[in-house]
């Protein structure tokens, strides 16, 4: 159930609802949980959120012209130039605290193909998580359990 709940509070904290992964994974680190499953959920879930803001992102061109859509034409016209900057490597930076999750939806607006959009976030939050754990280890002198759930 633990891990459960972990996966669920990463998936929220991808999209725009205010949750705070780290703080839930550091607290379970010191529990001594396992390091493996920690980052392995956490990741898989911060992951799959992504992918609902990619999904988004796909659907933006569909009601960019509506009258209650937050966000003006000359706004993704900039969005779009931003991204094609860099393109779809910029996607390695969608773990960021700010922009990240616009990055993502910005990937899906693009049309990043999803192989490349998973991977890319994928291994951006993979080593946000690794770091987060290895922070948290370091100033509580946790040492790693083993790998068993």
């Amino acid at each position: 159930m633990v891990y459960l709940t972990l996966f669920l509070t990463a998936f929220a904290a991808a999209t725009l609802l205010p949750a705070y992964s780290e703080v839930l994974l550091g607290t379970l680190v010191t529990q001594g949980y396992s390091w493996w499953w920690l980052w392995l959920w956490a990741t898989a879930g911060n992951t799959l959120g992504s992918v609902v803001n990619g999904i988004i992102g796909r659907q933006v061109d569909r009601f960019k012209h509506k009258r209650w859509f937050p966000v003006s034409e000359l706004q993704l016209h900039k969005a779009r130039n931003r991204f094609n900057r860099y393109g779809q490597w910029s996607l390695l930076l969608g773990w960021l605290p700010l922009g990240g999750d616009a990055l993502t939806l910005v990937g899906g607006i693009m049309r990043v193909p999803w192989l490349n959009f998973v991977v890319l976030v994928a291994i951006g939050k993979g080593a946000r998580y690794a770091f987060v754990l290895w922070l948290v280890a370091e100033a509580s002198g946790a040492s790693p359990p083993s790998p068993s759930p």
